[in-house]
């Protein structure tokens, strides 16, 4: 009977929760624009009609683009009505649902199954979907619900400037102002460069009174867009390719940033200042790699320039242009000169076409005459460079021919005392050598602690070296850990500007502490019931314990009186009777036994029963049969009208 009050008792905690459970899944079905009945307060009064309407509203919330095709009004057919069963299973299906559905579902409904489908739309509706307590529902809400999804798309594409839109683009954006994407160039004033370190005063104060604004420096308005982010973009990237080069190479120079853009200034200058040399004529090999140098071979390499078209010669074709030119210059003002009246217009042509010829003539000859001075200018100049590299080398034989004769002839002024200059310079090299020894030793002394001091040196360089190199890694590292926080970072402010966003689109007029209030109540419940169900358990394990040990002591009991009484049977008739009537007792007790058993096995088929009965019952099975029943012998009247227009047309 204890077990039976528990167990009554948490069927009547369950429908309570599920009562709980029924309020708040009627209350967010309203808010996704369900029009139910304020008498409705559970699921089990859920009509076919207001079951369609519920799913279909929260597929239009969910997926606008599937619920705008599904109609939430049942047709008064039954083939309509099979369809939109179908459709909504289908839809259903599609969203993740793993339960059974079909349209015997919708049709035909229980309370489990409902539950657990309207649930589970609830769940997946978008939390920033929920609307304002005093915002009015049905096709309005889903009218106003359409509009915000097609804004939120809208505001949801990226703009792009006009010369870049699609044609889709333009339809959203616009297609008005479409010009070309033309930048130029733009003077920015600067504190500081970052190539050549600090502006000097002159470019300050020609930024302070003589820079003009960036709109007036440029030659079209229209490019003041496309300046400003080109700029901006060769800034960026003049940053970032800094960066690269200082984690890749500034590093492991062991320069700071200053000296390593000296160095790369230095560098440019120099290599400027060679091609320069290279061609300019003017420039010798003895400048040095100075700014004031290369000033000045910029002045040269421009003077040379300016008497460049003195200097050039002309080609072959320019002279033979130019000499045709000229002729054809002249030779109308030598016919001009002729008398008109003496000439007639054939002799002009003749005359004409034979001072053609004439100078055609002419021009063949210069023409060979210029290729045969060009053939003899190439091989002078083959010759005079062969010329020139005789000359060389005979100056250098010149030159060794005059060491040799400066040695021989100081020898030839030492001949005439040959002894005594002999005995001279046999001292000379005998104090050189002698020298030489001191020398030797002098520098064994000082080559011994120099070559420890660089031997120290050098393993101290290499100590050096490798702590710098493995500083060099930490630092490598920590710009590494440096840039992840940056992101980790960036990915968190991300992620809370978003929640804060999701937390201010909620409505702030329903009361979360009730909602809240209430699940921890129905926790606490379930809490409770587990608790009490443990304690079921614990008490039944208990009893169950005491009956099993109860039954062995009656058995043993029983035993051993049996024995005891069946010794003194055989020699006394009342100890006999009395073992009859232990046997009979034994036997009715273990009757009893077996009856309570078997009612407590009847008592739990029963309660089985019940809960069967109570869940058939709440499936609706016989009135789900009967409505088959209805729909079934209306579609037989459907199809035998359908039969009869069939016949009549």
């Amino acid at each position: 009977m204890l077990l039976l009050l528990h167990s009554v008792s948490c069927i009547h905690r369950c429908i309570g929760i599920m009562e709980e459970v029924d309020k708040i899944l009627i209350h967010s079905l309203r808010f996704s624009g369900t029009d139910i009945p304020e008498e409705v307060q559970s699921i089990r009064e859920f009509t076919t009609e207001l079951i369609v309407e519920s799913v279909v509203r929260c597929l239009r919330v969910i997926n606008p683009s599937v619920g705008s095709s599904l109609c939430h009004v049942l047709p008064p057919g039954m083939s309509a009505r099979f369809r939109i069963g179908m459709s909504l299973a289908q839809a259903c299906q599609d969203l993740g649902y793993q339960g059974e559905v079909g349209y015997q579902t919708f049709l035909y409904s229980n309370e489990p199954e409902i539950r657990r489908l309207l649930l589970f739309l609830v769940e997946k509706l978008p939390r920033d979907s929920s609307e304002d307590a005093n915002q009015p529902v049905g096709k309005s809400t889903t009218l106003h619900r359409a509009i915000a999804a097609a804004i939120k798309e809208q505001l949801a594409v990226p703009w792009v400037p006009p010369a870049c839109r699609t044609p889709r683009l333009q339809l959203l954006q616009g297609s008005c102002l479409l010009k070309r994407f033309q930048a130029q160039h733009l003077v920015l004033p600067r504190e500081s460069d970052p190539f050549w370190g600090k502006v000097p005063p002159e470019r300050k104060e020609f930024f302070v009174k003589f820079l003009p604004p960036v709109s007036a420096q440029l030659s079209r308005p229209a490019s003041l867009m496309p300046s400003l982010l080109e700029l901006n973009m060769a800034e960026l990237s003049t940053a970032q390719d800094w960066e690269n080069e200082w984690k890749s190479q500034g590093l492991g120079s062991r320069m700071t940033p200053e000296e390593y853009h000296q160095w790369k200034r230095q560098r440019l200058q120099r290599r400027l200042l060679d091609q320069f040399r290279q061609a300019s004529p003017r420039a010798g090999p003895a400048h040095q790699g100075t700014a004031q140098d290369l000033i000045q071979l910029l002045g040269a390499f421009g003077a040379g320039r300016e008497h460049a078209g003195a200097l050039a010669k002309g080609s072959r074709f320019t002279h033979n242009q130019h000499l045709a030119y000229k002729q054809e210059a002249e030779l109308p003002v030598q016919v001009e000169t002729l008398p008109v009246s003496r000439t007639s217009e054939q002799d002009l042509r003749e005359r004409q076409a034979t001072e053609l010829e004439a100078l055609e003539g002419e021009l063949g000859h210069l023409m060979e005459q210029i290729e045969a001075l060009e053939g003899q200018i190439a091989t002078l100049g083959l010759t005079l460079t062969q010329v020139e590299g005789e000359v060389r080398q005979r100056q250098l034989g010149v030159t060794e021919r005059d060491q040799v004769l400066r040695v021989k002839g100081c020898a030839v002024q030492l001949l005439p005392d040959a002894e005594n200059n002999m005995a001279k310079l046999q001292v000379v090299v005998e104090s050189s050598a002698q020298r030489v020894i001191q020398l030797a030793a002098q520098w064994e002394k000082h080559r011994v602690p120099l070559i420890q001091e660089f031997r120290e040196l050098k393993a101290l360089h290499d100590s050096k070296e490798l702590e710098s190199s493995q500083r060099l890694s930490e630092i490598r590292e920590l710009h590494e850990r440096i840039r992840s926080a940056a992101d980790e970072a960036k990915r968190k402010d991300d992620l809370y500007k978003q929640l804060l966003m999701e937390l201010e689109s909620l409505p702030k007029d329903v009361s979360r502490s009730a909602y809240t209030q209430r699940i921890l109540e129905i926790v606490g419940n379930i809490r409770k019931q587990k608790e009490e169900i443990t304690k079921i358990l614990s008490d039944t394990k208990e009893l169950q314990k005491e009956i099993n040990g109860l039954t062995g002591k009656v058995d043993r009991t029983f035993a051993v009186t049996d024995e005891l009484v069946f010794k003194d049977a055989k020699r006394d008739e009342a100890v006999r009777k009395a073992y009859k009537y232990l046997a009979a007792l034994h036997e009715n007790c273990s009757q009893l036994i077996q009856t309570i058993e078997d009612t407590g096995t009847i008592l739990r088929e029963i309660r089985d029963l019940e809960e069967q009965i109570e869940s058939e019952t709440s499936k609706k099975t016989l009135s789900n049969l009967e409505r088959i029943l209805s729909d079934y012998r209306a579609m037989k009247q459907e199809n035998t009208a359908l039969l009869s227009r069939t016949r009549e047309t």
